[in-house]
């Protein structure tokens, strides 16, 4: 069901409001670029900084602008089980595709914690979920045999993997059936993912470039293996510098510099530092991005 280029949008705002006309810019300039899904209210679209009413607007938008023309995945995740399910319930009220369930962070539940709090949302609300695991910022690394587990429950159809072990993502891919779709959650892993079974990527990238990272996996999912790998490593540097600081800071201050958006964050993130600045600038006029 959910598979190709998948873009982690941003959430843009402008003088710490929700840029909501910016916002249907970029839905328009995705679908324009050949995306294949996108998800709003993701770790890019600093969803643990929206408000509840700022969330839920920000799926709904996405939802009636998209009209069907890509899947919507919206990011419903908490580490409150109750406020995941309320988001994920809202996101099925406002017809999104599929949720994306980030594991609870601070909290650091154990593997069967893990297990319940998946669970549970997934008998709650009927429809489609993708797991997400990051454990760099959740503090917790969902175990594939944890993934194993829930992959068993029928509206669990996939992840989004970004512990960074491609020796994670092999024991989830032998796990599960071929059915359960395995994305990659970094750029930089997405070809060794694929090489490895995955079906694509859930991309920071993509906010910038969505027809070269659509391509690559087009091209890798149809067996034109060296030229997706000529794309991977043609952006591997931009991939990189895209992580420079933490996301979506650089993503966001890009996407300034090429006058897509305000490149406004919210607090506790801030603008980049003078040094990575020049860093990230150098890197987008390598690539013609931006002069």
């Amino acid at each position: 069901m959910f598979k190709g280029a998948i873009t982690a949008l941003v959430t843009p705002f402008k003088k710490g409001n929700l840029d909501l006309n910016a916002l249907k810019r970029l839905i328009e300039f995705q679908i324009e670029k050949g995306i294949d899904g996108i998800v709003p209210c993701g770790t890019t679209g600093e969803a643990p900084t929206l408000s509840y009413d700022e969330h839920k607007k920000v799926i709904e938008l996405t939802v009636k602008h998209v009209k069907k023309r890509v899947p919507v995945i919206a990011g419903t995740g908490a580490n409150s089980t109750d406020e995941a399910i309320e988001l994920t319930e809202f996101a099925k009220k406002a017809g999104a595709d599929g949720a994306l369930l980030v594991c609870p962070y601070y909290n650091k539940p154990t593997q069967e914690g893990l297990y319940r709090h998946f669970k549970k949302i997934a008998e709650t609300i009927d429809i489609p979920i993708i797991l997400y695991n990051i454990p760099g910022r959740t503090g917790v690394n969902m175990l594939p045999e944890t993934v194993a587990r829930l992959a068993k429950i029928p509206n669990i159809v996939g992840i989004k993997e970004a512990s960074g072990s491609l020796e994670q993502v092999t024991e989830i891919i032998r796990s599960t059936n071929e059915d359960f779709v395995v994305l990659s959650g970094d750029d930089a892993m997405t070809l060794p993912m694929l090489a490895l079974g995955g079906k694509g990527v859930i991309s920071v990238a993509s906010n910038i470039i969505p027809d070269k990272i659509a391509k690559m996996v087009s091209l890798y999912l149809n067996k034109k293996v060296e030229e997706a790998k000529k794309i991977h490593y043609e952006y591997y540097d931009l991939m990189k510098a895209l992580f420079i600081e933490t996301n979506p800071v650089p993503v966001k201050t890009a996407m300034g510099m090429m006058k897509m958006i305000c490149p406004e964050v919210r607090l506790p993130l801030c603008e980049m530092s003078e040094v990575n600045l020049s860093k990230l600038k150098g890197v987008l006029q390598k690539y013609k991005l931006v002069k």
